[in-house]
């Protein structure tokens, strides 16, 4: 069925792919040379993920920072972001306070704008190749985008070894912490016990209690995120996650697909976790 090969290509993609001076702290034995956490983040909460993987990591932490900061509302930031892409206006920021030089891996943190990094990060990515170096994406957004951005990223950085890392939505980020240890476990960036997760189920027509749980979850998002037509699911802690295929309009009216992640808990309301678009 076209839908079921529309979930597996998506599937497959996702498995894929304010000033802060530099601290220095002691670096993880698990992970080989010298690792930066370097971040851009406007309202808080990339900070916030930054600061938890550089917890982690044992690692150095630094920022990006803009001359002429985002202090505006929702609104204003993305008046003024789609004035300055219109415009092709580059960004300009502060110097790094780190040497990168001395960097093997980068865990490189930004927003979502748009559909890929914030503009901030864009003018970082114009000024640094990042040569031989790990650079690791990881971002917060609204609903999804790190798949995309991290492409992009690989695109600005082709002498570099490029991966998608840890994203999280602005709405779960309190949730960060456990999943960020799951991240670096799973990847080996730190050592520990963790237990595996199980494959998600073959998809298939979507239950009326599927459809219940979608709805639940994605109903009160601000833009409409479209009507699922398959589902699979799998067993997590606590609960059990869902895989949507879900169709929708893009902008010019047209039909588009997107996989949308939910978690049901055993306790408290479904919530969809991320949005990947076609």
């Amino acid at each position: 069925m076209k839908t079921l090969r529309v979930l597996s290509m998506a599937a497959a993609m996702v498995l894929c792919v304010s000033a802060c001076k530099s601290t220095k702290t002691e670096q993880t034995e698990s992970h080989e040379g010298k690792t930066l956490v370097l971040y851009y983040s406007q309202t808080g909460a990339t900070r916030s993920v930054a600061e938890e993987l550089q917890r982690q990591l044992g690692c150095d932490i630094d920022s990006i920072v803009a001359v002429n900061p985002y202090d505006g509302d929702y609104g204003q930031t993305i008046a003024r972001w789609m004035q300055e892409k219109q415009d092709s206006i580059k960004v300009d920021i502060r110097p790094v306070s780190s040497n990168l030089d001395e960097y093997d891996t980068i865990f490189l943190g930004f927003p979502i704008w748009g559909g890929t990094y914030a503009l901030p990060v864009a003018s970082f990515l114009d000024e640094n190749t990042l040569e031989g170096k790990k650079v690791v994406t990881f971002a917060t957004f609204g609903s999804g985008g790190i798949e995309n951005a991290t492409l992009d990223v690989a695109v600005a950085l082709p002498a570099a070894d490029v991966t998608e890392g840890y994203g999280v939505r602005n709405a779960r980020i309190d949730n960060a912490s456990g999943e960020i240890k799951r991240y670096l476990i799973e990847n080996g960036y730190i050592e520990g016990d963790i237990e595996p997760l199980i494959e998600f189920s073959e998809p298939m027509e979507v239950s009326d209690k599927e459809a219940s749980v979608f709805h639940a979850a994605c109903d009160n998002y601000q833009f409409p995120l479209g009507t699922p037509v398959s589902v699979a699911s799998r067993q997590v802690q606590g609960g059990i996650e869902y895989v949507y295929t879900v169709k929708s309009s893009a902008p010019d009216g047209s039909e588009t697909n997107s996989i949308i992640y939910v978690l049901d808990p055993e306790e408290g309301a479904p919530e969809f976790t991320r949005v990947v678009r076609e």
